[in-house]
């Protein structure tokens, strides 16, 4: 260590991951540690957990649009392909296979849904704009139909009920605290992978890519490869979230990947905003408050009508969803405070001028 001309030894240098780190980040996260322990176990699982995991899943489709500018529609889907294989892996109580411990069942689950999410990169990278839209919805619309008409492997329309939750230092994870937690964990480094991943040499990458795919294939650069890559990366933050869809309903068929949940993931995440890997979990939570809550607005069966008037409302007054709903007000504040600080002192010296001062 050198030292200054005063004698004193010189301030370590702030890592730069610490920079970016703000007083409504701590109380954020304080928040949802504190959240389980004041919360009902409605309000913890059905609101608290939901909104997490399906936030992981629809952060997925963010990392691929906002960074890619691939939109898929087939996130759901490779959530409920880690949900099927967990289920055929694993233990199950009406269609058991090969009923291995929950500690095999669950890499081997997550390795095949990445597997699948590659090989939709490697189809779907050669579209783009309305032509990827349409081939991951194909490829959605095609599982569905298979794990409703396979009965040997899938069970049908049935599909798996009984799946149990982890177990394991002493507590059932699936317990509306633990589940909870749980949750939060996978969130936060699902968060944290995609901040770091934007940052990254790949991310920047990417985020070329998207920008100027011509130009970046000129400069010598893999684009399908580093797409596809992409796509891995999304498959295993949804394949993730997706074992945690699974665990809290206790159960994976055909409805799992139906057209309605993939669509609910495409919505949650475009109504959260796109720009930012927040985004998704804010869509998330107004989603399931919304889910949850409708009955008492409207009925049921009009839930859909509901959400989707929501979607058109905000996408239409901002494409960025709630966060450019967020940032267009906080710059109209600035904005109003700085003109009516400038108004004012205009107003000082046309007085003082007014008055020969």
């Amino acid at each position: 260590m050198s030292w200054t001309a005063t004698g004193a030894a010189p301030k370590p240098a702030t890592p730069a991951w610490m920079k970016t780190i703000r007083p409504q980040h701590v109380l954020v996260l304080l928040f949802l540690i504190a959240y389980p322990l004041v919360a009902s176990p409605f309000w913890t699982v059905q609101i608290g957990a939901q909104s997490l995991f399906l936030g992981v899943i629809a952060l997925s489709l963010m990392f691929l649009a906002g960074y890619g500018g691939m939109v898929s529609l087939s996130q759901m889907t490779v959530a409920g392909v880690a949900g099927y294989m967990v289920a055929v892996f694993g233990t199950n109580s009406t269609h058991p296979l090969f009923g291995w411990p929950l500690w095999a069942a669950v890499p081997i689950a997550i390795v095949i849904a990445t597997a699948f999410a590659t090989l939709i990169g490697i189809i779907s990278v050669r579209t783009a704009g309305i032509y990827t839209i349409m081939i991951t919805l194909a490829i959605g619309v095609a599982a569905f139909y298979f794990a409703q008409q396979n009965y040997e492997i899938f069970n049908g329309h049935s599909g798996f009920a009984g799946l149990p939750g982890p177990v394991g230092f002493g507590m059932d994870w699936r317990a509306p605290m633990p589940f909870y937690y749980m949750s939060l964990a996978v969130a936060a480094l699902s968060y944290l992978a995609v901040v770091y991943l934007a940052r990254s040499t790949f991310g920047l990458t990417l985020q070329a890519i998207r920008d100027n795919a011509r130009r970046m294939n000129a400069l010598g650069f893999n684009v399908n490869l580093h797409r596809v890559v992409a796509h891995a990366v999304a498959g295993l933050i949804a394949a993730i979230g997706g074992l945690l869809y699974v665990w809290m309903n206790g159960r994976v068929s055909p409805g799992t990947i139906d057209i309605g949940p993939v669509i609910d993931i495409l919505v949650i995440a475009v109504i959260g905003g796109l720009r930012h890997p927040i985004g998704p979990f804010i869509g998330a939570v107004l989603f399931v408050l919304m889910k949850n809550f409708a009955i008492d607005l409207i009925s049921p069966e009009r839930f859909n009508t509901l959400i989707g008037l929501i979607f058109l409302a905000i996408v239409l007054v901002s494409p960025d969803g709630l966060l450019g709903l967020w940032r267009l007000a906080s710059d109209r504040l600035k904005a109003a405070g700085l003109n009516g600080s400038t108004g004012r002192q205009w107003g000082n010296n046309s007085w003082r001028n007014n008055n020969g001062k």
